[in-house]
Order: C-alpha cells, then sequence, then structure tokens
C-alpha cells in the first residue's frame, strides 16, 4: 500500500447525482483519488467480506477511473469487487447488482444524460447498501471530508484486464468481472409478462429503441431482441461508445432526433423508446404521438395490476415537486398515497425502502419502481410494452383514454443551459425576494394561491431539505416552477416547468405550448427571465 500526500480541490461537493465535472478536471493528479478517499473515509472501516460494485455507462475516462478505484478499494480492506465487464454498467444494472449480491455498495461512473468524450463530461456517485444513491447526510459529510484531506492510499498493482469475465486478485482484493447485462435482464422477466410481449411483437407489432451509443445498447439488444424476439436492428445506435458517438445522449424530443423523425414518419412502428447515458432515463413515443414523462408515470401507476410483479396493487406513488400532478389523480382513485419530494432519486429511497410507495418519477424522463433504487430506462420501456400486449390498443388511444377518465394535465419544461451562473443566482434571489408577496395578486388573469420556495420534510427520517425551487401556485389549480439543476457542468441550467390542468376531454386536443402560453408569458413577466439571463428562448422544451 502506498500513501500519497495530497491537498484538498475545490468544488468537490456532490450534487443530485453525484459529483460531476469536465474530463480535464477528473484527469487532474490526485482529483479523483481524493474523492474516492473521502467516501472511504466517510464510510469508515469496512466490515469483513465486504463487496464494492463498480462499473459506469462506457464513457470516456471510465476505464481509467475503474483501474484507480479497483487499487484504492484494496487499499481500503474491501474483499471483493464486482466489476462490469468493459467496465460496464447502467446505473439500474449496478442497483439490481448491489441488491441482489447484498454488497456494502458501489461506486457508479457516469454523468448520466451529459456528452462524452475527452472535452466533455464525466462523474462518480457512491450508491449505499439499498442500491439507491447516497442520501444527504452521507454526501454532506463526503464533501466536508474533501475540504480537510491530507492523504489517500492505494495499492501498487498492475491493471485488472476488464474484458475477460473471471476473477483478479489485487493484492487481497477479488475484481470478479461479471456479465453486466445477465442479471439485470433476469430481473426483468421475472417481473413482466414476456410470454404476453413475445406475442405481440410476434403478431405485426413494431418497435424501436434508441440506446443513442450509451449503455443501455446490450442490454435492449439482449432483452429486446433475443428474449422478446423482436427483430435483428430493433435497437438502433446500440454500441456504447466513449463519445456517444458524437452525440448527446439525452432522450428527448431534441436530441433523440433519429428516433423522433421515424416516429413521426411514413410507416412509422407502433412504438418508439429512447434511454440516455447511463440507463436510467427514458422517453416513450407512439405513432406520431409523445408521452409526456408526467403522463407516463400516471398511465403505468393506473395500470399496474396488468403486470405480475404489481398484479396485487401498489402501496402509493412519489413523484419529485417539477413533475405535474397527474400521478396524485391516479393514487387518489386507488386510495393511496402520493408524496412529492424534492429532484433526485436519492429522495425516493427512503419511501421505497419504508414500503410506502411502489412506483416513483420525475418530469426528466425518469421512472422506476421498487424493484432497484434507482430510476430505470429499461425497466420503463418494458411495463409500457406489458401494458401494451394486455390493452391491446395503441400508446395514443391508452393516453388519450387516461386523460378522458382523468383529466389532462398541459404540462412542459423549459431548459435555458448554460446561462451565466451569476445571472441565474441573481434571478432565483429575485423570484425569492418577491415570493411573500406575491400571494393574491392577479397575473393575466390568474389568481396567485401561493408563491413560496419548495421544502421537503422526509416521513421516514425528518430529515429537511429546504431551497428546492420557486412554486407559483394558482387557484384553478395551474402552476409555473423555477429551479435551478444540479447536473450541469458549464454555466447553469434555469428551469421554467409550467402546467395547466384541463378537466374538458373537448379540450385536450391543444398544442401544449400553446395551451401554455399565457402561463409562460406570465413566468417571465414575474422572473424577468429574457432581461436577467438575456435568452429569448429556451435551448430545449418538452
Amino acid at each position: 500500500m502506498r500513501i500519497v500526500a495530497t491537498t484538498p480541490f475545490d468544488g468537490q461537493k456532490p450534487g443530485t447525482s453525484g459529483l460531476r465535472k469536465k474530463v480535464k478536471v477528473f484527469a487532474q493528479p490526485h482529483y479523483l483519488e481524493n474523492f474516492v478517499q473521502a467516501v472511504f473515509d466517510t464510510l469508515g472501516p469496512v466490515p469483513a467480506g465486504a463487496v464494492l460494485v463498480v462499473g459506469g455507462d462506457g464513457r470516456y475516462h471510465n476505464r481509467t477511473a475503474i483501474q484507480t478505484i479497483l487499487k484504492m478499494a484494496a487499499a481500503h480492506g474491501f474483499s471483493r469487487a464486482l466489476v462490469g465487464q468493459g467496465g460496464i454498467l447502467s446505473t439500474p444494472a449496478a442497483s439490481c447488482i448491489i441488491r441482489k449480491y447484498q454488497a456494502f455498495g458501489g461506486l457508479i461512473l457516469s454523468a448520466s444524460h451529459n456528452p462524452g468524450g475527452p472535452e466533455e463530461d464525466f462523474g462518480i456517485k457512491y450508491n449505499a447498501g439499498n442500491g439507491g444513491p447516497a442520501p444527504e447526510a452521507l454526501t454532506d459529510a463526503v464533501y466536508a471530508r474533501t475540504r480537510s484531506l491530507t492523504e489517500y492510499r492505494l495499492v501498487d498493482a498492475p491493471d485488472v484486464d476488464l474484458d475477460t469475465l473471471g476473477e483478479t486478485q489485487v493484492d487481497g482484493l477479488t475484481v470478479q468481472v461479471i456479465d453486466p447485462v445477465a442479471d439485470y435482464a433476469d430481473l426483468m422477466e421475472s417481473l413482466f409478462d414476456f410470454a404476453a410481449i413475445r406475442s405481440l411483437i410476434a403478431g405485426g407489432f413494431r418497435l424501436r429503441f434508441d440506446a443513442m451509443h450509451a449503455v443501455t445498447g446490450p442490454y435492449a439488444r439482449e432483452i429486446l431482441e433475443k428474449r422478446l424476439g423482436a427483430p435483428a436492428g430493433t435497437v438502433i445506435n446500440g454500441m456504447p461508445l466513449e463519445d456517444f458517438g458524437g452525440g448527446h445522449p439525452d432522450p428527448n424530443l431534441v436530441y433523440a432526433e433519429e428516433l423522433v423523425a421515424e416516429m413521426f414518419g411514413a410507416n412509422a412502428p407502433d412504438f418508439g423508446a429512447a434511454s440516455d447515458g447511463d440507463g436510467d432515463r427514458n422517453m416513450v413515443l407512439g405513432r406520431n404521438f409523445f408521452v409526456t414523462p408526467s403522463d407516463s408515470l400516471a398511465v403505468l401507476a393506473a395500470n399496474a395490476t396488468l403486470c405480475p410483479a404489481y398484479a396485487r396493487g401498489i402501496a402509493g406513488v412519489a413523484r419529485s415537486m417539477p413533475t405535474s400532478g397527474a400521478a396524485d389523480r391516479v393514487a387518489a382513485r386507488l386510495g393511496v398515497p402520493c408524496f412529492e419530494t424534492p429532484t433526485g432519486w436519492k429522495f425516493f429511497g427512503n419511501l421505497l425502502d419504508a414500503g410506502k410507495v411502489t412506483l416513483c418519477g420525475e418530469e426528466s424522463f425518469g421512472t422506476g419502481s421498487d424493484h432497484v433504487r434507482e430510476k430505470d430506462g429499461l425497466w420503463a420501456v418494458l411495463m409500457w410494452l406489458n401494458v401494451l400486449a394486455s390493452r391491446k390498443d395503441s400508446v395514443e388511444a391508452i393516453v388519450r383514454h387516461h386523460w378522458a377518465e382523468y383529466g389532462r394535465n398541459y404540462y412542459s419544461r423549459h431548459d435555458y443551459e448554460g446561462v451565466d451562473s451569476d445571472a441565474a443566482n441573481g434571478l432565483m434571489a429575485h423570484l425569492r425576494a418577491a415570493a411573500p408577496g406575491l400571494a393574491g395578486t392577479v397575473l393575466r388573469g390568474y389568481t396567485v394561491a401561493l408563491c413560496d420556495d419548495f421544502a421537503y420534510t422526509d416521513p421516514v427520517d425528518g430529515s429537511v431539505s429546504t431551497a428546492q425551487g420557486i412554486r407559483v401556485l394558482f387557484t384553478d389549480g395551474s402552476r409555473v416552477v423555477f429551479r435551478l439543476s444540479g447536473t450541469g457542468t458549464s454555466g447553469a441550467t434555469l428551469r421554467l416547468y409550467v402546467e395547466r390542468y384541463e378537466a374538458d376531454a373537448t379540450r385536450h386536443d391543444q398544442p401544449t405550448q400553446e395551451a401554455l402560453a399565457d402561463l409562460i408569458a406570465l413566468a417571465d413577466d414575474v422572473a424577468g427571465i429574457v432581461a436577467r439571463t438575456g435568452r429569448d428562448a429556451p435551448t430545449v422544451i418538452t
């Protein structure tokens, strides 16, 4: 073992999903090592036989980082490390493996939906023994440790062959390179009616899955093409590449343009889906029809009993605060609770572990259940396929039937990416100062019922999270929400969420941006987005 003297780096505070920086930042001498040592120091001595799961989305710097982590894990006293072949593990698969093999925890190397490559982004996060992201108390402690670190420890050993299945010894640490797909695929087969989905596909149902040259390619090929019998080529962009083929692995209407063009073109497939860099997000499309993530969560909750794993019903639903209230109406009809949490999957973990909820979702294309402790893109795709196989109807028909029954939540998110950080923080400070005086005012015909900075008290452990986003709630149930994203690495991303509920089924065919136009204009009136950011239009609208 070698003890290496070091000094702290500024800014190693984990965000919503771990520490994310440019590759050039992580590639600095000692930078990754400092953060990993801070994690290990915070965890304290590991018990005898402790297992660490390691893997990532295959982006640039993934392999290099894994070699360093393994040598540090050996120095910290771990007995075994389970590593995905080629360094590959989707985030939900890593959660699955942590839980299945009762690992002590795991280090997941990903910047999720952010671009990859030598000039782009890299990330790392620690997942606990339940398979879920580290809670805020732990990430806060890790950050505190990064600010006082004076040394890190690792062993001198040759690099491990990450491409060959089997075991290697690294100074007392047994490194087992495992099939990254098999355990996850087996879990999916236990949750859903694969026979019904196979019959649907065999009957001529056509689907397309865009892996965006990211981690889910091997998973989708194994499950959709091999186990479910979809034709070869159903999965496009299925080879994970270190730079995601030069694309942006974020499954939305802008960045998944190849899939969107096919689904809205002539002779479109019946079903389309995409996943992101590390496999935890999903976008679902029907023929000439986009399903918002908020609607997707609500539809899946309403139809959960059609799937074997959820046939007895669900305990409850949880959604992030910016996500639309569509799921709330389903939960009320089912007589189960619906929890509103801050953004970040870690906030769902306590609810899932306590058995208070079964399904969870975020408006940022994340959906999941209690089968793992991460959002799960392929899981959502398979649940949709199970519902389609059971309902024997189209994606659009199922969603429209849902709107007719529950009402439609017109909903949109406007992302302003790469905004000057000072300007973005100034905008939020302006909103916080204005919030107390907005209640009771009338803005463009909408009466403000409440304006606040969302705070959350965890119903399981009592922990409190504050400053989670400015909400402007109106008396008719409409709302606008302003929030700064914690997932970017350059400047700031301002997110505006706009929602209006429409119960009248005869008014469910309005274009979304048209239906929300007054509220979008109102949001600029309140926040001064154009004046404060210099942006006259969002970067991405979903």
